[in-house]
């Protein structure tokens, strides 16, 4: 299966990005499966019905999230309604939404996508390691789906990578997000996982992570409180990664790290 994740679209110059790079990715890729962390779409903070709508309408076929998720209210009543559209799998019992959402393909293949969000300088959540231990006995690898992805939104490198290990040989790929910036370690662990620490964000990288870098500074600078973050919004990066995995083990054969647009170095899949 060929999985491209497309790592968080930080207000509109990420959404502008996803929509100008996204149809030619999907001419080069060929993905079965399209996965956007959109945390982060609406102005930085959240994401609405709206811009899911829009989402879909480009091809994606799973919406991930993570802390932001509730930042604009009108995802509330919404989100029991969008099973594409998931929050933390590890928020406690009786939250709204779901965490995991098995899409399946035209062929008769099937994708699980489990969303999971760290406990380090994070909401203090249900543990991720044990929430996704449990929801993997009951959903093993092969029993229904051809391959199962985790898009891991944690701060840590430290709590990724231990994550990532802790699950090698039991799902497809796990790839993190929220920091915002992309790392240089996608590899396949050990057992057959296909890893990143960090997607990175799609947006305006002529910014501190994403926000205006004037505004950001300042924070720092003087120590005291300043304007509003506000998303910087020039022409952004579309940056993520590429997965193919075997259809027999669900394994990863390959992963690697997608990089397009303004901002960073790009690389795409086959093209160098």
């Amino acid at each position: 299966m060929r999985i491209l994740f497309i790592g968080d679209i930080m207000g509109r110059s990420g959404r502008e990005a996803l929509e100008t790079h996204l149809p030619d990715l999907k001419d080069k890729l060929s993905p079965d499966v399209i996965i956007v962390n959109g945390e982060n779409a609406a102005h930085g903070k959240g994401i609405s019905p709206k811009i899911c709508k829009g989402f879909y309408e480009l091809g994606v076929d799973c919406i991930t999230t993570g802390n932001h998720i509730w930042d604009q209210r009108e995802i509330i009543p919404y989100i029991d309604k969008d099973k594409q559209l998931l929050r933390p799998i590890n928020f406690p019992p009786g939250t709204p939404g779901q965490g995991a959402y098995e899409h399946k393909l035209a062929d008769g293949r099937s994708i699980t996508i489990i969303n999971a969000m760290g406990r380090l300088f994070m909401d203090p959540l249900d543990d991720p390691f044990r929430v996704v231990d449990v929801f993997l006995e009951d959903n093993p690898m092969g029993k229904s789906s051809s391959a199962i992805f985790v898009d891991f939104h944690a701060e840590t490198t430290s709590e990724k990578m231990s994550f990532g290990h802790h699950f090698d040989g039991r799902v497809s790929g796990v790839i993190g997000t929220h920091t915002h910036v992309p790392t240089a370690d996608a590899h396949v662990l050990e057992h057959g996982t296909a890893y990143m620490s960090d997607a990175g964000m799609s947006g305006d990288y002529n910014s501190v992570i994403g926000v205006r870098k004037e505004i950001a500074t300042q924070k720092f600078v003087k120590k005291m409180p300043g304007e509003k973050f506000i998303p910087a919004a020039e022409e952004g990066m579309l940056c993520g990664a590429f997965i193919i995995t075997d259809d027999g083990t669900g394994l990863a054969q390959s992963i690697e790290p997608v990089r397009v647009g303004t901002g960073l170095a790009e690389t795409v899949p086959g093209s160098n």
